[in-house]
Protein backbone atom coordinates (compact mmCIF):
# COMPACT_ATOMS: atom_id res chain seq x y z
CA UNK A 1 0.00 0.00 0.00
CA UNK A 2 2.82 2.41 0.88
CA UNK A 3 6.04 2.34 -1.14
CA UNK A 4 9.08 4.24 0.10
CA UNK A 5 12.50 4.67 -1.43
CA UNK A 6 14.52 6.35 1.31
CA UNK A 7 17.24 8.87 0.65
CA UNK A 8 19.16 11.26 2.88
CA UNK A 9 18.84 14.47 0.85
CA UNK A 10 16.49 17.13 2.27
CA UNK A 11 13.78 16.32 -0.28
CA UNK A 12 10.68 14.13 -0.26
CA UNK A 13 8.92 13.52 -3.56
CA UNK A 14 5.38 12.68 -2.52
CA UNK A 15 3.18 10.84 -5.06
CA UNK A 16 -0.37 10.34 -3.74
CA UNK A 17 -2.26 9.76 -6.99
CA UNK A 18 -0.28 7.35 -9.18
CA UNK A 19 -1.72 4.24 -7.53
CA UNK A 20 -4.18 2.04 -9.41
CA UNK A 21 -4.89 -0.76 -6.92
CA UNK A 22 -8.49 -1.49 -5.98
CA UNK A 23 -8.70 -3.78 -2.91
CA UNK A 24 -10.38 -7.13 -3.55
CA UNK A 25 -13.27 -6.35 -1.21
CA UNK A 26 -14.22 -3.32 -3.34
CA UNK A 27 -13.85 -4.79 -6.82
CA UNK A 28 -17.51 -5.74 -6.94
CA UNK A 29 -18.60 -2.25 -5.93
CA UNK A 30 -16.87 -0.18 -8.62
CA UNK A 31 -18.67 0.54 -11.85
CA UNK A 32 -15.64 -0.74 -13.75
CA UNK A 33 -11.98 -1.17 -12.87
CA UNK A 34 -10.91 0.75 -15.97
CA UNK A 35 -13.05 3.71 -15.00
CA UNK A 36 -11.80 3.55 -11.41
CA UNK A 37 -8.21 3.82 -12.65
CA UNK A 38 -8.74 6.46 -15.32
CA UNK A 39 -8.03 9.54 -13.21
CA UNK A 40 -4.68 8.35 -11.82
CA UNK A 41 -1.67 10.65 -12.18
CA UNK A 42 -0.54 8.37 -14.94
CA UNK A 43 3.10 7.15 -14.76
CA UNK A 44 4.09 9.99 -12.46
CA UNK A 45 6.02 7.49 -10.34
CA UNK A 46 8.06 6.47 -13.39
CA UNK A 47 8.53 10.07 -14.44
CA UNK A 48 10.15 10.97 -11.12
CA UNK A 49 12.07 7.74 -10.63
CA UNK A 50 15.32 9.61 -11.40
CA UNK A 51 14.91 11.45 -8.07
CA UNK A 52 16.48 8.53 -6.23
CA UNK A 53 19.76 9.41 -7.96
CA UNK A 54 19.62 12.80 -6.22
CA UNK A 55 19.27 11.14 -2.82
CA UNK A 56 15.62 12.13 -2.54
CA UNK A 57 13.06 10.09 -0.65
CA UNK A 58 10.24 8.94 -2.93
CA UNK A 59 7.00 8.34 -1.06
CA UNK A 60 3.85 7.00 -2.71
CA UNK A 61 0.73 4.91 -2.28
CA UNK A 62 -0.26 2.08 -4.59
CA UNK A 63 -3.96 2.51 -3.72
CA UNK A 64 -6.17 4.23 -6.30
CA UNK A 65 -7.54 7.65 -5.45
CA UNK A 66 -10.96 6.18 -6.30
CA UNK A 67 -10.75 4.22 -3.02
CA UNK A 68 -9.60 7.20 -0.96
CA UNK A 69 -7.75 10.36 -1.90
CA UNK A 70 -4.64 10.78 0.22
CA UNK A 71 -4.50 14.46 -0.76
CA UNK A 72 -7.89 15.58 0.54
CA UNK A 73 -8.88 17.00 3.90
CA UNK A 74 -9.93 14.02 6.04
CA UNK A 75 -12.72 16.11 7.55
CA UNK A 76 -14.32 16.39 4.11
CA UNK A 77 -13.90 20.17 3.87
CA UNK A 78 -13.45 21.32 0.26
CA UNK A 79 -10.02 22.58 -0.74
CA UNK A 80 -11.58 24.86 -3.36
CA UNK A 81 -14.90 26.20 -2.06
CA UNK A 82 -17.27 27.14 -4.86
CA UNK A 83 -15.35 25.13 -7.48
CA UNK A 84 -15.86 21.60 -8.73
CA UNK A 85 -13.37 19.29 -7.11
CA UNK A 86 -13.06 15.66 -6.00
CA UNK A 87 -13.93 14.26 -2.60
CA UNK A 88 -12.03 12.27 0.00
CA UNK A 89 -13.83 9.18 -1.33
CA UNK A 90 -14.88 10.24 -4.83
CA UNK A 91 -18.28 9.31 -6.23
CA UNK A 92 -17.56 10.34 -9.82
CA UNK A 93 -14.68 10.62 -12.28
CA UNK A 94 -13.24 13.94 -13.40
CA UNK A 95 -15.78 13.78 -16.23
CA UNK A 96 -18.72 13.24 -13.89
CA UNK A 97 -19.20 9.52 -14.56
CA UNK A 98 -20.28 7.40 -11.57
CA UNK A 99 -17.46 5.38 -10.03
CA UNK A 100 -19.64 3.07 -7.92
CA UNK A 101 -22.55 0.80 -8.73
CA UNK A 102 -25.97 2.10 -7.58
CA UNK A 103 -26.37 1.49 -3.88
CA UNK A 104 -22.69 0.61 -3.44
CA UNK A 105 -21.40 4.16 -2.97
CA UNK A 106 -19.31 4.68 0.20
CA UNK A 107 -21.42 5.89 3.13
CA UNK A 108 -20.13 7.61 6.28
CA UNK A 109 -19.19 4.33 7.96
CA UNK A 110 -17.34 3.09 4.88
CA UNK A 111 -15.44 6.35 4.55
CA UNK A 112 -14.32 6.05 8.19
CA UNK A 113 -13.22 2.46 7.53
CA UNK A 114 -11.10 3.54 4.55
CA UNK A 115 -9.59 6.42 6.52
CA UNK A 116 -8.53 3.97 9.23
CA UNK A 117 -7.18 1.37 6.78
CA UNK A 118 -5.47 3.60 4.23
CA UNK A 119 -5.44 7.34 4.89
CA UNK A 120 -4.18 7.38 8.49
CA UNK A 121 -1.31 4.89 7.96
CA UNK A 122 -0.23 6.78 4.84
CA UNK A 123 0.03 10.10 6.62
CA UNK A 124 1.60 8.60 9.73
CA UNK A 125 4.32 7.16 7.49
CA UNK A 126 4.75 10.46 5.64
CA UNK A 127 5.09 12.33 8.92
CA UNK A 128 7.69 9.76 9.93
CA UNK A 129 9.77 10.49 6.83
CA UNK A 130 9.51 14.23 7.45
CA UNK A 131 10.66 13.75 11.04
CA UNK A 132 13.52 11.48 9.96
CA UNK A 133 14.91 14.05 7.54
CA UNK A 134 14.36 17.01 9.85
CA UNK A 135 16.75 15.40 12.32
CA UNK A 136 19.41 15.49 9.60
CA UNK A 137 18.66 18.87 8.03
CA UNK A 138 17.79 22.39 9.12
CA UNK A 139 15.05 22.43 6.50
CA UNK A 140 13.50 20.06 3.98
CA UNK A 141 11.29 20.35 0.91
CA UNK A 142 8.16 18.26 0.51
CA UNK A 143 7.53 18.20 -3.24
CA UNK A 144 4.03 17.04 -4.19
CA UNK A 145 4.21 15.43 -7.64
CA UNK A 146 0.99 15.37 -9.66
CA UNK A 147 -0.31 15.32 -13.21
CA UNK A 148 -3.64 15.62 -14.97
CA UNK A 149 -5.04 15.62 -18.48
CA UNK A 150 -4.60 18.97 -20.23
CA UNK A 151 -8.35 19.26 -20.74
CA UNK A 152 -10.85 18.47 -17.99
CA UNK A 153 -13.82 20.80 -18.62
CA UNK A 154 -15.63 19.84 -15.44
CA UNK A 155 -12.63 20.96 -13.37
CA UNK A 156 -11.20 23.89 -15.32
CA UNK A 157 -11.72 25.91 -18.51
CA UNK A 158 -9.56 25.50 -21.60
CA UNK A 159 -6.11 23.98 -21.72
CA UNK A 160 -4.21 23.81 -18.46
CA UNK A 161 -0.70 25.35 -18.42
CA UNK A 162 2.13 22.85 -18.66
CA UNK A 163 3.48 23.59 -15.17
CA UNK A 164 1.09 24.41 -12.32
CA UNK A 165 2.97 25.42 -9.18
CA UNK A 166 1.13 25.51 -5.86
CA UNK A 167 2.28 27.06 -2.60
CA UNK A 168 -1.10 27.68 -0.96
CA UNK A 169 -0.82 31.33 -1.92
CA UNK A 170 2.67 31.55 -0.43
CA UNK A 171 1.82 29.98 2.92
CA UNK A 172 3.35 26.51 2.48
CA UNK A 173 6.90 27.45 1.45
CA UNK A 174 9.35 30.31 1.25
CA UNK A 175 8.95 32.57 -1.78
CA UNK A 176 12.59 31.94 -2.73
CA UNK A 177 11.77 28.27 -3.36
CA UNK A 178 8.72 29.12 -5.46
CA UNK A 179 10.73 31.64 -7.46
CA UNK A 180 13.52 29.14 -8.12
CA UNK A 181 11.01 26.66 -9.55
CA UNK A 182 9.31 29.38 -11.59
CA UNK A 183 12.60 30.39 -13.22
CA UNK A 184 13.29 26.84 -14.38
CA UNK A 185 9.77 26.46 -15.78
CA UNK A 186 10.19 29.78 -17.57
CA UNK A 187 13.48 28.72 -19.14
CA UNK A 188 11.88 25.49 -20.35
CA UNK A 189 9.63 27.43 -22.72
CA UNK A 190 6.53 25.70 -21.38
CA UNK A 191 3.55 27.62 -20.05
CA UNK A 192 3.35 27.93 -16.28
CA UNK A 193 1.35 29.52 -13.51
CA UNK A 194 1.66 29.75 -9.74
CA UNK A 195 -1.36 29.34 -7.49
CA UNK A 196 -3.76 29.21 -10.41
CA UNK A 197 -6.39 26.48 -10.56
CA UNK A 198 -4.19 24.28 -8.36
CA UNK A 199 -2.79 25.95 -5.24
CA UNK A 200 -1.76 22.75 -3.47
CA UNK A 201 -3.81 19.95 -1.97
CA UNK A 202 -4.28 18.99 1.66
CA UNK A 203 -0.79 17.53 1.93
CA UNK A 204 0.85 20.77 0.82
CA UNK A 205 -1.35 22.85 3.09
CA UNK A 206 -1.13 20.55 6.11
CA UNK A 207 2.61 19.84 6.17
CA UNK A 208 3.94 23.08 4.72
CA UNK A 209 5.23 24.97 7.75
CA UNK A 210 8.18 27.11 6.65
CA UNK A 211 8.75 28.47 10.15
CA UNK A 212 9.34 24.88 11.30
CA UNK A 213 11.67 24.03 8.44
CA UNK A 214 9.19 22.14 6.23
CA UNK A 215 8.63 23.82 2.86
CA UNK A 216 5.88 22.16 0.81
CA UNK A 217 5.33 22.88 -2.87
CA UNK A 218 3.05 21.17 -5.38
CA UNK A 219 3.70 20.62 -9.08
CA UNK A 220 0.71 19.69 -11.21
CA UNK A 221 1.91 18.79 -14.70
CA UNK A 222 -0.28 18.67 -17.76
CA UNK A 223 0.19 15.14 -19.06
CA UNK A 224 0.87 16.32 -22.60
CA UNK A 225 4.38 17.17 -21.43
CA UNK A 226 5.40 13.54 -21.07
CA UNK A 227 2.85 11.37 -22.92
CA UNK A 228 0.38 11.44 -25.77
CA UNK A 229 -3.09 12.20 -24.43
CA UNK A 230 -5.16 9.71 -26.40
CA UNK A 231 -8.93 9.38 -26.29
CA UNK A 232 -10.87 7.37 -23.69
CA UNK A 233 -11.10 4.29 -25.90
CA UNK A 234 -7.30 4.10 -26.18
CA UNK A 235 -6.53 5.07 -22.57
CA UNK A 236 -4.06 4.57 -21.07
CA UNK A 237 -1.30 5.40 -23.53
CA UNK A 238 1.88 3.35 -23.10
CA UNK A 239 4.82 4.59 -21.07
CA UNK A 240 7.53 5.83 -23.40
CA UNK A 241 10.90 6.73 -21.89
CA UNK A 242 11.99 8.72 -24.95
CA UNK A 243 8.72 10.67 -24.92
CA UNK A 244 9.15 11.50 -21.23
CA UNK A 245 12.85 12.41 -21.39
CA UNK A 246 12.41 16.11 -22.32
CA UNK A 247 10.11 16.62 -19.35
CA UNK A 248 12.57 14.86 -17.06
CA UNK A 249 15.27 17.24 -18.28
CA UNK A 250 13.19 20.07 -16.78
CA UNK A 251 12.20 18.24 -13.61
CA UNK A 252 15.82 17.33 -12.80
CA UNK A 253 16.93 20.95 -12.24
CA UNK A 254 13.66 21.65 -10.41
CA UNK A 255 14.33 18.93 -7.86
CA UNK A 256 17.99 19.93 -7.69
CA UNK A 257 16.88 23.49 -6.92
CA UNK A 258 14.64 22.17 -4.15
CA UNK A 259 17.59 20.39 -2.56
CA UNK A 260 19.84 23.42 -3.00
CA UNK A 261 17.23 25.65 -1.38
CA UNK A 262 16.87 23.34 1.62
CA UNK A 263 20.62 22.98 2.08
CA UNK A 264 20.98 26.73 2.07
CA UNK A 265 18.58 27.34 4.96
CA UNK A 266 20.10 28.45 8.27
Amino acid sequence: MIAIVRGDAPLIVSIPHAGTEIPDDLLGDVHSVARARHDADLYIDRLYDFARQLGATIFRTTISRTVIDMNRDPSGVSLYPGQTTTDLCPLTTFDGEPLWRPGREPDAAEIERRKHLYFEPYHAALQGEIDRLRVRHNAIVLYEAHSIRSFAPRLFDGELPQFNIGSNDGKSCDYALTRAVERICDRSGGSWITNGRFKGGWTTRHYGQPAKGVHAIQMELSMRGYLDEVGPCDWPPPWDEARAAPMQSVLLPILSACIGFAEGQP
